[in-house]
């Protein structure tokens, strides 16, 4: 028999070990089966389970466990990222901690100190997706900076580089000049600053006339080398080709006519700083205009400006410039300010954008093919609208710059000779022997000490997990993988490349469908954040309700293209759903209902049971339906509603009187019944809830052999009888009905009132006769008779199908304090509605409030709006 209560901490632990040990988890079984494949996207191997893993993980797992439960050769590709900077980052904080810097340690002794951090605290993010119920198959698991995706990220970069696709170039990159390197826009945080607008006046040459131009940044004026203006600005058409004097640095600079410059901003002149802006560096492209890097790696001021100002702060150097303007009588103005600045999320300094030698990706010629997948429907995007966002980057996409300067990554495989020529090869071997051909003698080699950006090895993950750049059983068969679960923050930064990457190396698409899920955010709806205090652990509530509380709730709020709100009430009330699956189960066993093999749910005889096996065959249907298209809360929602409504609230209490009657043979079957409709329900939750379902797979039949995971997807055929459906679904909107005026009506839960139906047909009639007793028990009635007489006084009445059901109450109700108190609740609720649409019609508050205060106040409305009908109806039918 069952414990009193379900404890998930014992089950989940005990389940998991089972199915790890059991191989249950892993592809390749049958080789006649379709493969169906999803690649996890590789958390960072510095990672723990924050609630977008918990997410993005459970949805994956529900379809990787649906698609094995329907026969597929089912693959779920594990394994983490190296997370270039963030590793480095903890490594080098343990080495401070120790008084020592990687210097100290020196390159090789450092990359050695980071696979020992590896090996010693790297697996806490693939043992907390164990705590998930995450079922990849963790035999292939793999790291990015292991041999084989080590081995696929030089072939990639060789053939890129001898195909003309990878250069090397001097342009602008995020500079983090506290790590020293370039970093990613991913790894860019926009922080909104209250700063400054200076407004500067520079000299035009051989006049008394003065240019102004507004800046942020001061300080980069020592690197100007132009003034735009665009070229139908009539204020400046007759500056275009004269030059201004760079005040301060003494430099003459031209005036352009570029359409950078928009003449409704500002004064309509920008000064042009090609070494440190993006849009100065390609209007500095067009109109060939000099590059001059004022700023160091460490962002003070370089050899390039006046004497003065080098080796100071850009912050000292910005306060020294506008001093010097202001000396100079050539400070205009200066305005408050407020403005986005970059911070370097790992670092938390202001980042610079500067010019630099660093390794390329065409990412333009790449995108092309990658581009022509979507618009031919080769790949998709579900939900369809994000295909705009992926076609916005793609279309306009600049070079990727690849290189990082740590020392934790793949090292560039290109060797420098004594010249400086550079020799790009698979290994040092093949690069002294191009190299010794190119000077015609053997040489000495200096390896580049740049490592390749973290996306570039991700780029390669669907087929590099696979064995390629061999052509593996395992490539053949997995690839190109169904689908990818992802989030929309990284559809460039990893979706695309992969796109591109595929594409170009195996001559198809990666994946056929790209699920991008939402965010999840606090009850409020406000993004989650350390600073807010808002931040939900996943473990947290994995200790307090249970994995599969967690799994169904995040599944349940899963709606495409809706952000999730996440209260910790909803785990709570999924916990409540366990717990009544968990006595559904004990009253199965208290009432001796035990599985039987030999059970054919297409000829059992009690109407209500062929009316709980068609309901099983049609959720069944719905889920399957529901999860092909990546709709999973409507596959939680139909699963939940049937085994909390149509199973448990209905069928059991409609079985309760065979159960306890005398007809062995009624009795029987339905015993029988219940116990297989309790079956489907198991394997139904299974994907979602998989911990509690295979416990009670296990308790409800000890002697059956297999597991619930590796049991095929029920299949049922035509076994839905129509007659019966009608009929028992015609009596449960009967009991509700009666339900629904009592609980309106105050109607007190003891009291037993009668029931007339009046102006039925046939067929009801029939119904209601079958089902008396039961409708009787269920609306707690005195009595039930079928009349077509007026209705008493003090009667109220509500239609249900062709018929009236019509509920004297006047002995047991005060009508007219009723009649009152339903009055208030409308006028209450109409309050309620009017102060929200003042609210909303507001545009000052709507403008003002954060959208997720406009939508809370939107949500009341409808709340209160769908109270005062209800209350508005109950009113009538006393009126």
């Amino acid at each position: 028999m069952l414990d009193k209560t379900y404890r998930p901490a014992e089950v989940e632990a005990k389940h998991y070990a089972l199915w790890e040990q059991s191989g249950a988890f892993a592809a390749g079984h049958d080789h006649q089966a379709k493969p169906y494949t999803i690649m996890m996207p590789p958390p960072n191997v510095t990672g723990s389970l924050h609630m977008g893993h918990a997410l993005t993980f459970t949805l994956q797992d529900v379809l990787i466990r649906f698609a094995r439960m329907r026969g597929r050769d089912a693959l779920w590709q594990p394994g983490t990222d190296h997370a270039g900077i963030a590793t480095q980052m903890v490594v080098e904080r343990q080495l401070a901690a120790e008084q020592k810097t990687r210097h100290d340690l020196g390159r090789d002794g450092f990359i050695e100190r980071v696979w020992r951090w590896k090996g010693e605290s790297g697996g806490t993010i693939t043992r907390q997706l164990r705590r998930l119920g995450a079922s990849p198959d963790w035999e292939r698991e793999r790291f990015t900076m292991d041999e084989g995706l080590s081995q696929a990220v030089r072939k990639v970069f060789v053939d890129l580089y001898k195909q003309g696709l990878i250069y090397r170039d001097k342009r602008l990159v995020n500079w983090d000049p506290k790590l020293h390197t370039a970093i990613s826009d991913l790894e860019v945080e926009q922080r909104e600053v209250k700063g400054h607008m200076w407004h500067l006046r520079y000299p035009i040459e051989g006049s008394g006339e003065h240019i102004v131009v507004a800046t942020t940044r001061p300080e980069t004026m020592l690197g100007d080398t132009a003034v735009a203006v665009h070229p139908e600005d009539e204020r400046y058409r007759h500056l275009v080709g004269r030059k201004v004097i760079l005040p301060i640095v003494g430099r003459a600079i031209p005036i352009v006519a570029d359409e950078y410059s928009d003449p409704t901003k500002g004064t309509g002149a920008v000064k042009i700083t090609p070494a440190h802006d993006f849009n100065d560096f390609e209007v500095g492209r067009r109109h060939d205009l000099p590059m001059i890097n004022v700023l160091d790696r460490d962002a003070r001021i370089s050899d390039e400006a006046p004497e003065a100002y080098r080796g100071l702060d850009r912050y000292v150097a910005r306060k020294k410039v506008v001093e010097e303007f202001e000396a100079l009588g050539l400070l205009e103005k200066i305005e408050p300010h407020g403005h986005m600045v970059p911070y370097g999320d790992r670092s938390g300094v202001v980042i610079e954008p500067w010019l630099t030698d660093q390794w390329f990706v065409d990412a333009a010629t790449l995108a092309k093919p990658a581009i022509e997948a979507v618009e031919q429907g080769r790949t998709r995007f579900v939900p369809k609208h994000w295909e705009n966002t992926y076609y916005e980057w793609m279309r306009n996409i600049q070079p990727w710059c690849i290189s990082r300067q740590i020392w934790w990554g793949h090292q560039v495989p290109a060797w420098y000779g004594p010249d400086g020529a550079f020799f790009v090869e698979l290994t040092e071997d093949e690069a002294a022997a191009a190299a010794a051909k190119h000077y015609g003698r053997p040489v000495e080699l200096v390896r580049d000490a740049d490592v390749l950006d973290t996306w570039f090895s991700s780029a390669l993950w669907p087929f590099s997990t696979l064995g390629w750049p061999d052509q593996t059983p395992a490539l053949d068969r997995y690839y190109p993988t169904d689908v990818l679960v992802t989030g929309f923050d990284i559809i460039f930064f990893w979706v695309a490349r992969m796109m591109m990457m595929g594409l170009h190396f195996m001559g198809e698409v990666p994946f056929r469908d790209i699920y991008i899920h939402a965010l999840v955010r606090d009850e409020k709806g406000q993004k989650m954040s350390k600073s807010k205090g808002n931040v939900i652990d996943p473990l947290d509530l994995i200790e307090k309700f249970g994995c599969d509380a967690l799994r169904f709730t995040l599944t349940a709020l899963a709606a495409q293209g809706r952000d999730l709100k996440l209260a910790e009430s909803r785990v709570e009330g999924y916990r409540n759903f366990a717990t009544k699956l968990w006595n559904a189960a004990r009253f199965c066993q208290m009432n001796e209902c035990a599985v039987d093999p030999g059970f054919d749910p297409g000829r059992v005889a009690e109407k209500v049971n062929r009316w709980i096996v068609g309901k099983v065959a049609e959720t069944s249907g719905r889920i399957v339906v529901a999860l092909d298209g990546y709709r999973f809360n409507d596959a939680a929602n139909a699963v939940y509603q049937f085994t909390w409504n149509t199973f448990c609230d209905w069928y059991l209490e409609f079985a309760k009187p065979i159960l306890a009657g005398d007809d062995a043979i009624a009795k029987a079957e339905t015993r029988a019944t219940a116990a297989w409709v309790f079956d489907q329900i198991l394997h139904m939750l299974h994907p979602f809830m998989p911990f509690i379902t295979e416990e009670l797979w296990e308790q409800m039949a000890p002697d059956r052999s297999g597991r619930l995971i590796s049991a095929r997807w029920p299949e049922y055929g035509a076994i839905a009888d129509r007659e019966a459906d009608a009929e028992m679904d015609w009596v449960v909107r009967l009991i509700q009905a009666v339900r629904s005026v009592r609980s309106e009506m105050n109607v007190p839960p003891g009291a037993r009132i009668p029931l007339i139906i009046k102006g039925a047909n046939e067929i009801t009639r029939a119904r209601l006769y079958a089902n008396k007793e039961v409708v009787a028990s269920l609306a707690r009635l005195s009595g039930v008779e079928v009349s077509d007489r007026d209705p008493p006084d003090g009667s109220v009445q509500v239609v249900v199908d062709e018929a009236s059901a019509i509920l004297p109450i006047a002995d047991v109700v005060d009508l007219a304090k009723e009649r009152v108190r339903l009055e208030k609740e409308v006028a209450k609720a109409e309050g309620e509605i009017a102060r929200i649409d003042a609210k909303l019609g507001n545009e000052a508050f709507v403008a003002k409030a954060r959208p997720e205060v406009v939508d809370e106040q939107r949500e009341r409305r409808d709340e209160y709006e769908s109270a005062r009908a209800k209350l508005a109806e109950a009113l009538s039918r006393l009126r």
